[in-house]
């Protein structure tokens, strides 16, 4: 898949990634496309511990998908006025699969994985990916303001690899829990993530301590899957 077009990237420009609040769903692992659920309550506390960790942030635009369960993790997060609700950022389709397992489905088709097999009657990882070429487009022509996306994990996850212009199917490679917070961006005007999968505002007491949104940049600590890497010798 070639590479996503767009404008020439500004390299101080930052766009947050918030996967919804845990819902029934989620919590039991069962593949959730276009099923409209609401979050538990777990999950609407997820959605204001992440809006308190993005107090303060100056975010010219808020993204949202139109599925319950990000628009009301965008609510309890406190960016619903003036979100806007993009249809490219439905979750995948699962056709056959949705509500169903990865176990379940393993014990019908020993060694399926999503990313390689595929779903029946539902979306391949190829549209996805055209649909995540969509969002970046829109992501670039923000004119380097920082920007807000709310969605859903494997949406979510094809868009990164799209962000770094990868093929969709190295979305794989990045596991993204519920109500975590990941930041896209530049360095030395090649699109990087800055964070990945971070949770430390999910732990009572713990989110103030965590690296302030503010210095995500060459020179801050990376975090990905909520772990401090250090900064490249290069930055």
């Amino acid at each position: 898949m070639r590479a996503v077009s767009g404008p020439d990237p500004v390299a101080g420009q930052r766009v947050f990634l918030v996967r919804h609040g845990e819902t029934e769903w989620s919590r039991d692992h069962r593949h959730t496309g276009r099923t409209d659920i609401p979050l538990t309550d777990e999950g609407r506390r997820q959605g204001r511990l992440v809006g308190d960790r993005l107090r303060g942030q100056h975010l010219a635009r808020v993204l949202t998908s139109p599925s319950r369960r990000a628009l009301e993790t965008c609510h309890l997060a406190g960016f619903a006025d003036g979100a806007e609700v993009y249809e490219q950022l439905r979750e995948w389709d699962y056709g056959a699969y949705e509500g169903r397992t990865t176990a379940e489905i393993r014990a019908e088709r020993p060694g399926w994985d999503l990313w390689v097999d595929g779903v029946p009657d539902g979306e391949t990882v190829a549209e996805v990916g055209r649909r995540a070429d969509i969002v970046c487009t829109a992501l670039r022509a923000s004119q380097g303001q920082d920007v807000v996306v709310f969605g859903h994990a494997h949406l979510l996850r094809v868009l990164a690899a799209r962000w770094l212009e990868q093929p969709p199917v190295a979305g794989r490679f990045l596991a993204l829990s519920p109500a975590t917070l990941s930041v896209l961006g530049y360095e030395h005007g090649e699109p990087v993530i800055w964070r990945w999968n971070d949770g430390a505002h999910l732990e009572a007491g713990n989110w103030r301590e965590a690296a302030s949104m503010g210095g995500d940049g060459p020179s801050s600590p990376r975090v990905v899957s909520g772990v401090p890497v250090a900064p490249s010798a290069d930055a």
